[in-house]
C-alpha cells in the first residue's frame, strides 16, 4: 500500500486520506525535493511557482489553477486533502534565483478514488470534469520522467489520469515519455463531448447548429420571455462582481432539480464554500466570470465559466425553473456562445459536460475526447494487469447500473 502524507494541523482529513506518500528530504520551498521526488500535501505548493506553471502550461486546465484547486482541496465535500505529483527545475527562475515548477498534477490512492486497495495513485478530482496535468511547454517530457520517479517512490505501480483530454499536448508528452522507457498507456474509457471553437463568427455557428426553424422558435420563447421584463445578459468579472453574482447563480442551482436530487452546491456548506472562495479568487486574476441573463430585474439563468490561457470551462449552469417554458438555460448559452466568439483571447471553450447531454450537444458541435487512462510504472509488472483488471470491472459494473436507472426512469416518465 501507498504510505500516507499527513494533513496539515487543522485541516479536515477523513480516514480515507490515503494520497500517499513517503515524504523525502525537504531541501526545496513547499518542502519537496530538488527533483520533485517526493509527495507532498497539496497544500505545501508555493502559489507563485504554480501560477507561472499554469501561465507557461502546455495546455490549458482552468480546474487545476490553484486558486480553484486550493479551494477545492480545503473545503468541496470529499474532495479535500489531495497530495502532489510535482516537478522542479534544476534551472532556476531568472532574476530571482527561485525554483521553477514545471509540472503539477494532484493525485489521490486509488482507495480514496474507487475504494479498490491497489498500490495506484488517481488524478484528483478537481469538482469540474477535466484532471490534465499541468506541464511546462519547454520543459514537458522532464516534467513527466520526474512525475513518474515520484509516483514510484511513493510505492505506486500505476497512475490513473481520469477525465484527461486524450489528444491534448499533454498526453502526447505522456505518451512519448512512456515509449521511450519501453511502456505504453492503456485507455480505460474514452468519450467525446462539446466544445465550441470561437474563432468564427456566432451567428453563423449557431445557424449551421440549429438551423433557421430552431432559431425562430427560440426568437419566439426569448419574445415570451421578455414579457416579464427587458432581456439582459450580464457578466460579472471582478472580485467585487464575482462575490454578489456568485450567491445569484447558486440560489438558482438549489431552486431546481439539482436541488432535489441534494446535489447544489449551496446544499452543502463545504461546497459553498469551496465555489465562492474559487469564483473569488479566480476572478482578481481575470480567470472567472459569471454570466447571467436577466428578465427585468429576475435572474432567469446564470453560469460560472474559467478561463485559462485561450481556452473557456463553462462550469456550471442554473436556472430558474419558474421560466423553463422559454428555455432560459439555452438562452444564455446562445449569449455566452455570442460573448465567447467576440472574445480576442478564447480560441476554444469546453463544455465540461456528459457525453450526452441534450442541451449542450446541439448548440456547441465542436468534440473533444476526453477518457481516463492506465499509466503504467514499471515494465511487466503483474500489478498492473491486476489494476487494470479491477478498473475495468468496476466500470463494466457502474455502466450496467447507469443502464437500469436509466431505463427506471424512462418507465416512470412513460
Amino acid at each position: 500500500m501507498i504510505e500516507v502524507a499527513e494533513p496539515e494541523l487543522g485541516h479536515r482529513a477523513s480516514p480515507d486520506d490515503a494520497a500517499g506518500a513517503r515524504l523525502g528530504a525537504a531541501t526545496s520551498p513547499g518542502g519537496v525535493t530538488g527533483h520533485g521526488l517526493a509527495l507532498v500535501p497539496l497544500t505545501d505548493i508555493p502559489a507563485t511557482p504554480w501560477r507561472m506553471l499554469a501561465e507557461r502550461a502546455i495546455e490549458p486546465n482552468g480546474y487545476y489553477l490553484p486558486d480553484w484547486e486550493l479551494a477545492v482541496n480545503a473545503f468541496a465535500s470529499g474532495r479535500t486533502g489531495a497530495s502532489a505529483l510535482c516537478a522542479w527545475s534544476e534551472t532556476p527562475l531568472v532574476p530571482d534565483g527561485a525554483a521553477r515548477l514545471i509540472g503539477l498534477l494532484p493525485v489521490v490512492s486509488m482507495w480514496r478514488a474507487y475504494k479498490i486497495p491497489l498500490p495506484a495513485l488517481a488524478s484528483a478530482s478537481p469538482y469540474g470534469t477535466l484532471c490534465t496535468p499541468l506541464l511546462d511547454r519547454d520543459n514537458a517530457n522532464d516534467a513527466v520522467n520526474h512525475m513518474i520517479a515520484q509516483a514510484r517512490n511513493a510505492g505506486a505501480h500505476a497512475l490513473i489520469l481520469r477525465d484527461v483530454s486524450m489528444n491534448g499536448a499533454a498526453m502526447k508528452a505522456i505518451t512519448e515519455v512512456l515509449r521511450q522507457n519501453g511502456l505504453r498507456p492503456r485507455v480505460l474509457q474514452s468519450h467525446a463531448r462539446a466544445c465550441l471553437d470561437a474563432r468564427h463568427d456566432a451567428d453563423e455557428l449557431l445557424r449551421d447548429a440549429l438551423g433557421g426553424k430552431k432559431l425562430k422558435e427560440l426568437r419566439r420563447q426569448r419574445n415570451r420571455l421578455a414579457e416579464h421584463g427587458a432581456i439582459s445578459f450580464d457578466v460579472a468579472r471582478t472580485p467585487e462582481a464575482v462575490t454578489a453574482a456568485v450567491e445569484t447563480f447558486m440560489a438558482l442551482e438549489a431552486s431546481g432539480w439539482k436541488a432535489r436530487r441534494g446535489t447544489a452546491l449551496q446544499q452543502d456548506e463545504g461546497d459553498a464554500g469551496f465555489i465562492r472562495r474559487a469564483t473569488t479568487g479566480l476572478a482578481a486574476s481575470g480567470q472567472c466570470e459569471i454570466v447571467t441573463l436577466h428578465a427585468g430585474e429576475t435572474p432567469v439563468a446564470a453560469a460560472i465559466v474559467l478561463r485559462h490561457q485561450d481556452r473557456a470551462f463553462y462550469f456550471k449552469l442554473g436556472v430558474d425553473e419558474r421560466f423553463a417554458k422559454f428555455s432560459p438555460g439555452v438562452q444564455l448559452t446562445l449569449e455566452l456562445t455570442k460573448h465567447l466568439c467576440a472574445s480576442a483571447v478564447i480560441a476554444t471553450a469546453d463544455s465540461t459536460a456528459s457525453a450526452d447531454h441534450p442541451m449542450i450537444n446541439p448548440i456547441w458541435r465542436g468534440r473533444l475526447r476526453i477518457g481516463d487512462v492506465l499509466i503504467p510504472l514499471r515494465r511487466r509488472d503483474p500489478v498492473v494487469s491486476m489494476i487494470h483488471a479491477a478498473l475495468t470491472a468496476r466500470h463494466s459494473v457502474r455502466e450496467l447500473a447507469r443502464r437500469a436507472v436509466h431505463l427506471v426512469r424512462e418507465r416512470r416518465k412513460s
